[in-house]
């Protein structure tokens, strides 16, 4: 992380294949973040991809109820823990104990085929 509270991408990597990422899915992947292996939540919605650290605001734990399965409920993605209820494709909270607060954002790219972490992006840590 940076001093700004950001989270950097440390090196290219691939997550996931665009063939296994249909239009509306939510997969789970691991990428290396900040020089850590994370989990991660990838989504897809039409030509826009992005990803999100597996980590609930509310209270540290992972989204998914098993490994890689999610809840999903009217398209949003539902914490299996406490109930907390994102926005797909931005991690906004728009219910539950974190209502207001967003997943963290990692930076990715499509690339032949394949959703990467991106080299270079930097973004916010969702505050």
């Amino acid at each position: 992380m940076t001093k700004d509270g950001f989270v950097q991408a440390a090196t290219p990597h691939s997550l996931i294949a665009l063939a296994d990422l249909p239009d509306g899915a939510v997969r789970s992947a691991e990428g290396e973040v900040d020089g850590i292996p994370e989990p991660l939540i990838v989504v897809r919605e039409g030509g826009t991809v992005r990803a999100f650290l597996n980590v609930c605001p509310h209270a540290g734990r992972r989204l998914d109820w098993s490994p890689g399965n999610f809840l999903i409920d009217q398209g949003r993605l539902v914490c299996a823990a406490h109930g907390a209820t994102f926005e797909r494709m931005s991690g906004h909270c728009v219910a539950g104990p974190c209502r207001g607060d967003s997943l963290r954002e990692v930076p990715v790219v499509q690339a032949d085929g394949w959703v990467v972490l991106s080299k270079s992006a930097v973004v916010a840590d969702g505050a």
